[in-house]
């Protein structure tokens, strides 16, 4: 027996003409309790850096820049780059939806390094920290995915299949709340675990690999039920966009891994 998808308006208010999105309030609940988060690790660290609170506050902003303008760029240029092509000031048109999580991380990755160089920051304590607050606004944005019926998965006849307003008559997997789960929850509790109760976090670039690599496998295994866009459907046999864009992130976190690993042998020897 299917289950119904869920009465919700994706609007979250309407005052007048302004409508406020739970999409929107998606991405704010991810980058304040990111923030917050990102602060307190900073608080934490130890190891003599100038990577204080101060210095996670002063990039907010960057951060901000990084995700939304890199993932509206890699979802024109990843997903629908002849569209764009033929109307390129639709690109422009945010609001339209359509953003890429890759491109988002392209984004952050640049402005990181940007801003690590500018500041003489340790680059890869920055990333640590960074990596640890994503999974916050990765279950935040799919939970909202969720809300506009958008993203869902491939037909299915498990008993919490859903019927998606624009998904047909036959029930499919949410797959937009399995990656909340596991790109979001099992993710952020992986880190979290980790960086608390473990000597890793003085390893710089490692929980930065880690989170590369689950993200990476998490997608990978969840596009398997998640229905491939209309647009683009299979790329390469039965693999879609969103499981080769993981393969360079998972080559990424294991080089990082490695390296993290390279350099606390030599601080040793």
């Amino acid at each position: 027996m299917a289950l119904q998808f869920p009465d919700i308006d994706p609007v979250a208010l309407a005052l007048g003409p302004l409508e406020i999105r739970w999409y929107a309030l998606a991405y704010l609940a991810g980058f304040l309790l990111g923030w917050q988060y990102a602060l307190s690790l900073a608080g934490r660290d130890k190891s003599g850096s100038s990577l204080d609170k101060k210095t996670i506050d002063d990039f907010l902003p960057w951060a901000i820049a990084g995700v939304i303008l890199g993932g509206r760029l890699g979802y024109v240029l990843f997903y629908q780059p002849r569209f764009y092509w033929q109307d390129p000031l639709e690109a422009l048109k945010i609001w339209h939806g359509g953003m890429s999580f890759h491109g988002g991380v392209l984004g952050v990755i640049f402005v990181m390094v940007v801003y690590a160089f500018l500041r003489k920051l340790p680059l890869l304590r920055l990333t640590d920290i960074i990596c640890c607050t994503a999974p916050i606004g990765l279950f935040f944005g799919r939970i909202a995915n969720f809300i506009n019926a958008e993203l869902y998965g491939r037909i299915t006849n498990v008993p919490w299949g859903v019927v998606f307003p624009h998904g047909g008559d036959l029930p499919r997997h949410p797959s937009q709340l399995y990656e909340a789960a596991l790109e979001g929850l099992v993710l952020f509790l992986i880190l979290f675990l980790l960086v608390h109760y473990t000597k890793l976090r003085d390893r710089p670039g490692f929980l930065s690999g880690l989170f590369l690599i689950g993200y990476g496998s998490a997608r990978i295994f969840i596009e398997q039920f998640r229905e491939p866009d209309s647009y683009l459907g299979f790329i390469a046999g039965h693999l879609t966009m969103g499981q080769l864009l993981c393969i360079p992130m998972i080559l990424g976190g294991l080089f990082l891994l490695f390296y993290s690993h390279s350099c606390k042998k030599h601080k040793e020897a």
